[in-house]
């Protein structure tokens, strides 16, 4: 009531204004509720609210509007007034603009105490669909974060699992894998080919199945052959050396009690001495200079079934698929997690598990189509069968503690084609 009887004051009425003021009054009863708000209670409620409520202030433009409003009706009361009081027309229309100019002026003055709240009213409008548009501004990889799910959290209060590092574990293991690529080495061997180097990783798996050793043990022990054999021209009669003491260095590195020097000269037949595997193994660290902390595919790969949350029988066959590439030489040179990462998809497309998830592609830094060509061989592998005699990973993979995996049908191609295409 305080700002509608303000501009009354200062406005100049002719004699009529008792009639004038009543029939306003009278309106102001029948109009809307908002037009006998106080402003400056209802500024002081605007003020309150946050500029962030996606239903923003009490709109005072509206306000004005119901003004001028009624200082329209004001004019049309004061022309039906006039024709009654004052007979001369002239007298009319003079009087009918003193009122609107003097109304129009007043009006003015109070827009300009009054403070200006309309320009605000277009920044209320847009504050909600700011984080959105922060949100669309920043990179592909951060957008994918909030989808992401956080592996390591539920192992936070599990010291043995050491999950506050196990991120930057994984990262620095990426980083070596570049250190370690393997070239093509045996162009320079003249007395080894690969299917020698066949026959010994399947004497490996044996050893590794007698002694109950762990699966990173027989990882690292191919790699430390194929590093050896990089440096140095061997001959074969030295290869099965050369795979004992890589299990024997492997022993050392990942087992908590690993075997003795007298059991790989057992496990060999005594076809070496005591003497020789010292040796063969002081030849094998200094020419690798004592590096051994080579990446290897299975630890990816127990690191991106976690990301998959697979079951144990999946993770399973997704080891047998890994460690059948092992006798294969082309596939020494591929990258351990990549071809860990395909080994996982094309185990959970065997078992119609879905397809490469964010979390996949956030954890291994592989996108599904990076995959597909290797998941392709690795289904090849897996058909054809080129190694038919050397079936210690088969065999081994055909038991009841790994879910007898081996058996299991392998996908036919065009199948696997147009999976991997809508997915």
């Amino acid at each position: 009531m305080a700002c509608s009887q303000r501009p009354r004051e200062r406005m100049p009425l002719p004699r009529n204004a008792k009639m004038l003021t009543t029939k306003q009054s009278r309106a102001g009863k029948a109009g809307p509720a908002t037009e006998n708000v106080d402003p400056e209670k209802e500024e002081s409620c605007h003020a309150k609210r946050s500029s962030s409520s996606p239903q923003g202030g009490p709109k005072k433009r509206s306000a004005f509007g119901d003004i001028t409003n009624a200082r329209k009706n004001q004019v049309v009361a004061g022309k039906k007034e006039s024709v009654k009081v004052a007979p001369p027309k002239a007298q009319k229309a003079h009087n009918t603009l003193g009122v609107a100019k003097n109304n129009e002026i007043n009006l003015k003055k109070l827009m300009k105490k009054t403070p200006p709240t309309a320009p605000a009213e277009p920044k209320v409008d847009p504050v909600p669909e700011k984080p959105v548009s922060v949100q669309e501004l920043k990179p592909p990889e951060q957008r994918q974060v909030p989808a992401v799910e956080d592996i390591d959290r539920e192992q936070l209060g599990d010291p043995y699992a050491n999950a506050e590092y196990a991120k930057e574990i994984f990262e620095y293991m990426r980083e070596r894998e570049e250190k370690f690529m393997l070239p093509d080495y045996m162009e320079k061997q003249t007395d080894i080919s690969g299917d020698m180097r066949a026959i010994l990783v399947d004497w490996m798996v044996e050893v590794q199945e007698n002694f109950e050793l762990n699966h990173e043990t027989l990882y690292l022990a191919v790699k430390l052959v194929d590093h050896y054999l990089v440096e140095v021209v061997s001959m074969r009669e030295k290869l099965q050396l050369i795979g004992s003491t890589a299990i024997l260095i492997a022993s050392k590195f990942e087992e908590r009690c690993p075997p003795c020097v007298d059991d790989f000269l057992y496990i060999c037949d005594d076809a070496y001495k005591r003497e020789e595997l010292i040796a063969m193994e002081m030849s094998i660290l200094s020419t690798l200079k004592f590096d051994i902390n080579i990446p290897i595919p299975y630890r990816f790969l127990r690191r991106f079934a976690k990301c998959a949350r697979a079951t144990m029988e999946t993770l399973t066959l997704a080891r047998f698929l890994c460690e059948m590439t092992l006798q294969e030489y082309d596939y020494a040179r591929e990258s351990p997690s990549k071809l860990a990462a395909s080994c996982l998809l094309l185990a959970l497309t065997m078992k119609n598990l879905g397809g490469w998830t964010p979390t996949l592609e956030y954890y291994s830094g592989y996108s599904a189509q990076d995959l597909h060509p290797l998941v392709k061989r690795l289904n090849f592998l897996l058909t054809y069968q080129p190694r038919d005699k050397l079936n210690a990973v088969r065999s081994k993979y055909s038991h009841r503690v790994f879910f007898e995996v081996a058996k299991v049908t392998p996908m036919d191609m065009l199948k696997l084609e147009e999976t991997l295409a809508s997915s």
